[in-house]
C-alpha cells in the first residue's frame, strides 16, 4: 500500500477539485491512502493542516470551482517570512523541516498541482530527494511543456461571456469599452476571448502596441457607422518603448510583479485622443472562479488519473503534460524552463487580423 499526499499551490483555477477527485478515486481503487496538505505546504509544517482524503470527502467536488485544500502564492518554503521573538519579520528556509516531516509521515509520493511557481518549488524538493509528480495548473496557459493547462478554457469562457454582455451596453451609449484580462506576460486569454467575443482591438504582451494605431481603429469604426468599440487588453501588454504596469504590493518574499492598470491607462489615452466616452473594466479574479467547463473538467480528471499511473510506474521528478491529445510525462525541470508565448504566425493571430481585429501594430 502506498501513501500519497496532494498539495495545491499558487492562484486557484477551475478544475483543481477535479484533479483531487481523480487522484483520490484512482488511489482508492489501488488500495492506497491519500492525504491533502492545506494551503500549499502548510500541512507538512502543521499536522492540523494535513487531512486524510477518502471517497466521501471528495464526493461531487469534480464540478466545483476552487480547491477544498486551499491554496496560497505566498508559501515559498525556501524563503518563508516568519515573525521572530523580537516581533520582526525574518525570511527562513524551512525546506529541510518539510523533507523530514514528509519522511516521518511515511509518504511515498507528493503530487504537486500548480503553475510554474509551484512546479519550481516541486523541482527544488525533487532535487532534495522528494518523489514528486507535477500537475500543470494555470488559467494563463503559459506552461511550455503542455498543449493546454486546465482552468484556461473556463477563464476564456468567462471573459467571452463578459464581452458578449458589454457589446449591448457599449452600443447603447456609443462607448468604447476597454476590458483588462489576466495572463501575465502571455496573451492567450486576451487572444482567445477577444476573437470569440467580437473585439475590435486586442492588445497582447507579445506585440508592443502603438496608441495611434489603436485610436485609428476606433476612428475607422466611426467612419463605417459603428459608433462603439470593444478593446481587450492583456494585463501584461505594453506600449512601444514602455514598460509593464506593475501595481507593486510591498509584500515580503514576493518575487513576481503584480500586473494591472494598463486597461485604465489605455482607456484614458483613447478618451483623450478620440474624445469618445470610454470606460474600463478589470475582470480580475472573476476569471478564476466558478465551475470548470466541460473541457477543463475532463482535462483535470485526465491529469489526476495520469499522475496516479505515474506513481504506480515510479516516474518521479516529472510533470503530466497534454501532448497531441495524449497524457505524457515530461521532466519538471524542462516544463519550467520558459513560459509559453503566443506564436505571432499562428492561425489564431492570422484569424484575428483577417477578420479586421487591430492588434495595435
Amino acid at each position: 500500500m502506498k501513501k500519497v499526499v496532494i498539495s495545491t499551490g499558487g492562484g486557484d483555477a477551475p478544475g483543481l477539485n477535479a484533479v483531487i477527485y481523480a487522484v483520490v478515486h484512482s488511489c482508492s481503487r489501488r488500495g492506497w491512502e491519500v492525504y491533502g496538505s492545506k494551503s500549499g505546504y502548510s500541512g507538512f509544517l502543521d499536522m492540523d493542516d494535513m487531512v486524510q482524503l477518502n471517497l466521501r470527502s471528495v464526493e461531487g467536488i469534480y464540478s466545483t470551482g476552487g480547491t477544498i485544500l486551499g491554496s496560497t502564492n505566498k508559501g515559498n518554503p525556501f524563503a518563508k517570512p516568519i515573525l521572530n521573538l523580537a516581533g520582526e519579520v525574518q525570511v527562513v528556509d524551512v525546506s529541510d523541516r518539510i523533507m523530514n516531516n514528509f519522511r516521518r509521515m511515511g509518504f511515498d509520493c507528493h503530487i504537486a498541482i500548480g503553475g510554474d511557481g509551484s512546479l519550481r518549488l516541486a523541482q527544488q524538493f525533487a532535487e532534495k530527494g522528494m518523489p514528486v509528480i507535477g500537475v500543470p495548473k494555470t488559467i494563463d496557459n503559459d506552461l511550455e511543456a503542455t498543449d493546454r493547462t486546465f482552468g484556461f478554457d473556463t477563464a476564456v469562457s468567462t471573459a467571452t461571456n463578459a464581452l458578449d454582455k458589454l457589446h449591448s451596453t457599449a452600443k447603447s451609449h456609443d462607448r468604447v469599452m476597454v476590458v483588462e484580462v489576466m495572463g501575465r506576460e502571455s496573451g492567450w486569454i486576451a487572444l482567445y476571448s477577444g476573437i470569440s467575443g467580437g473585439a475590435d482591438i486586442i492588445l497582447l504582451p507579445e506585440i508592443p502596441f502603438d496608441m495611434e494605431k489603436v485610436c485609428a481603429k476606433i476612428s475607422d469604426n466611426e467612419l463605417h457607422d459603428k459608433h462603439y468599440s470593444i478593446v481587450v487588453v492583456a494585463e501584461g501588454a505594453v506600449e512601444k518603448g514602455g514598460q509593464v504596469f506593475d501595481k507593486g504590493s510591498g509584500e515580503l518574499g514576493r518575487e513576481e510583479k503584480i500586473l494591472g492598470g494598463v486597461g485604465e491607462w489605455v482607456a484614458q489615452e483613447i478618451r483623450k485622443e478620440t474624445e469618445k466616452d470610454t470606460r474600463s473594466l478589470v475582470l480580475g479574479h472573476l476569471q478564476r472562479g466558478g465551475s470548470p467547463t466541460n473541457f477543463d473538467r475532463l482535462l483535470a480528471l485526465r491529469f489526476g488519473t495520469a499522475a496516479v499511473r505515474m506513481v504506480e510506474q515510479g516516474i518521479f521528478g516529472h510533470m503530466v503534460a497534454l501532448e497531441a491529445s495524449k497524457m505524457e510525462a515530461v521532466p519538471i525541470a524542462e516544463a519550467i524552463k520558459s513560459r509559453k508565448k503566443v506564436d505571432l504566425e499562428s492561425d489564431k493571430v492570422l484569424t484575428a487580423r483577417n477578420i479586421g481585429i487591430c492588434l495595435g501594430d
